[in-house]
């Protein structure tokens, strides 16, 4: 059981350091066969573990650290909710990697692209591996390094095409709004090993309730410095202006930070520390609150959005939100549930997204989409049930069941947040079908280039059956969980039966509202040629005006300080060691002339000198 647990974690690893090292002199196809072949292999050890699990298993590979009495092990602990985790991000990303391997090899042909074909697969490979590494680990450390790979990780694959400088700044972007809730984390890892003395896992979820009453100051600070790493790595306000950016990476890397790893790490870190935030009420309120107000933030900016990849990218913040709202109201199996079923159905979403894009010469604006019904069918049934899903449509779709659950918690909770949500759910249905109908219904405005390769269809059409079946297994999932989260105890069946009446009639009404937006878009257009629709416009396609505040705010005070200090005395002092080593190195090179007389005499020189010293002595 150990060394399988372990093959699962080293296999991505494995592969993405052969396509390194050897990916450049590989033909293209089996730069692609070792990617796809070793996140295969390691889902198929994860499917072995997940067969014969009956009890958490510990394992330690080796000793990481050994410092007069602080010891940190290399290792993995397999428990529910990292069986959960660790078959998710192989099974999605095992579909996105042979979905890539044909996707990503026709766009290897562009000059975009720079022949980086195995170098691709290398960083998904990195990437599925760090997120594997963060959700097994059974010491925060080793998580936090999985959490540092992973922001790399999204570094490389967002800035991909990186002789385009959007690409570019849209990577470093991700990387530093991110650091800011790493830092956040890293001090509240410092915090917890200043008070407990472990970063082990279990036992400071063990020590936890011990060492601190509810309410504590210091329970409390710690509470919030995890959720600062969280709201950073999980795109929630107010750190979640990078993501929208990312959409400049390739259409998989999309689909895999946004199902599979990266955004998720944050839910997953909250989670797994739900012993600490128990501890924190007034924290666990502020994550609940912050969830509610991303989740409406973002889906009203996703109304507006023209690019099909911006709109699920804001649709990605805003269901996190939800996550962020149950784990806030103490559901924490219902937002791991929600995390299952989100998973399947926003990688459907998202390499559906790419079929159209790819079909359509790379085109990503949905007002120059339409009519693409009958050219690509199997793109549009498929974002069909990825729209119904995200929108929650009732008892066919898996996003019903797991929303359905987590506005049952909130309800209990808060009528407030309660309200937050229902409202979530009416917009999330208008934006979801509102992109559909712009791009399969009316008439034709690009014509189809291409249709989706064996592989691309595979992959979409499994996702789309669990994004129908996967909530059907809700109940199994919280007899999973059990052992790992206290039990919620909601009262109320004929409750929760009118609340999900409710918030299925919202949805419908949502798909209604989109429908009158793409039949008589006279009514949209009237508005928008108005002072306030205009304003409202841009308000909400810029994302509130974060961007710009942000901007005034930190970025440009920062690069004025730092250009308006770049030549102070400080720096001229290290300049002038630069330049001294540099005139120091252009004065030995000139006794480097290549004549051996010159060295032999230089050699005379030396023992002459050397002889007069010692006979001085004397």
């Amino acid at each position: 059981m150990g060394i399988l647990l372990w093959l699962v974690v080293l296999l991505p690893f494995a592969g993405a350091l052969t396509l390194m090292l050897f990916g450049a002199s590989m033909p293209k196809k089996a730069s692609g066969a070792i990617g796809c072949t070793s996140i295969g292999l390691s889902w198929i050890a994860a499917m072995a573990l997940a067969v014969s699990f009956r009890h958490p298993l510990d394992t330690t590979l080796y000793p990481w650290i050994k410092i007069d009495g602080f010891q940190v092990g290399m290792g993995l602990r397999l428990d529910a909710l990292s069986l959960v985790m660790m078959s998710i991000v192989t099974f999605v990303g095992f579909l996105i990697h042979l979905y890539s391997s044909q996707s990503m090899y026709e766009e290897d042909s562009l000059p975009r692209s720079l022949g980086g074909y195995h170098r691709f697969f290398a960083y998904m490979n990195l990437f599925v591996g760090s997120m594997l590494v963060l959700v097994l680990a059974n010491n925060l450390l080793p998580l936090y390094l999985g959490w540092e790979g992973v922001g790399l990780c999204s570094y490389l694959l967002i800035g991909f095409w990186y002789k385009d400088r959007a690409n570019g700044y849209a990577a470093q972007k991700a990387f530093i709004v991110t650091r800011v809730g790493d830092a956040a984390m890293a001090v509240g890892l410092f915090l917890i090993f200043y008070q407990l003395g472990t970063l082990n896992i279990q036992r400071i979820l063990a020590l936890a309730p011990m060492k601190w009453t509810p309410g504590d100051t210091i329970v409390t600070a710690i509470a919030l410095l995890l959720m600062g790493g969280a709201i950073g790595k999980s795109a929630q306000l107010p750190l979640q202006t990078w993501l929208p950016d990312a959409m400049a990476g390739p259409t998989p890397v999309s689909a895999l930070i946004h199902a599979a790893t990266m955004v998720t790490a944050g839910v997953y870190l909250i989670a797994r520390t739900h012993v600490i935030f128990s501890l924190a009420p007034q924290a666990q309120l502020i994550v609940a609150i912050i969830g509610a107000a991303t989740l409406v933030y973002a889906g009203f900016s996703a109304l507006v959005q023209s690019d099909i990849k911006r709109v699920l990218a804001y649709s990605t913040i805003s269901q996190i939100g939800y996550m962020f709202l149950a784990l806030g109201v103490g559901a924490w199996t219902a937002a791991m549930f929600h995390f299952v079923t989100h998973a399947f159905f926003k990688a459907l979403l998202f390499l559906s997204a790419g079929i159209i894009s790819d079909a359509l010469h790379h085109e990503r604006d949905l007002f120059k989409m339409g009519g693409l019904k009958n050219r690509l069918p199997v793109a549009y049934w498929t974002f069909l049930i990825g729209v119904a899903s995200l929108s929650a449509l009732p008892l066919v779709t898996a996003g019903f069941y797991s929303k359905d659950a987590i506005l049952f918690a909130a309800w209990s909770s808060s009528r407030i947040l309660w309200a937050a949500g229902i409202i979530g759910a009416l917009i999330t249905s208008a934006y979801a079908f509102r992109a559909f109908f712009l791009a399969f219904y009316g008439d034709l405005k690009t014509e189809v280039s291409k249709l989706p390769g064996a592989l691309m269809k595979f992959a979409v059409v499994v996702l789309a059956f669990f994004s129908i079946s996967a909530g059907f297994a809700k109940n199994p999932f919280e007899g999973l969980l059990s052992g790992v989260f206290p039990e919620l105890h909601l009262s109320g069946h004929s409750v929760e039966i009118t609340l999900a009446v409710i918030s299925s009639l919202w949805a419908l009404f949502g798909v209604y509202l989109a429908w009158v937006y793409f039949t008589r878009p006279e009514l949209s257009r009237a508005f928008g040629r108005s002072l306030v629709g205009r304003r409202l416009h841009h308000f909400l396609l810029t994302g509130w005006g974060f961007d710009w505040l942000y901007d005034r705010l930190f970025v440009r005070p920062f690069k004025a300080i730092a250009f308006g200090n770049s030549s102070d005395f400080v720096d001229k002092f290290f300049v002038g060691l630069g330049e001294l080593a540099e005139y120091g190195n252009l004065a030995l090179s000139a006794t480097q002339t290549g004549k051996l007389r010159n060295y032999v005499t230089g050699l005379l020189i030396g023992a002459i000198v050397i002889a007069a010293i010692v006979m001085l002595k004397l």
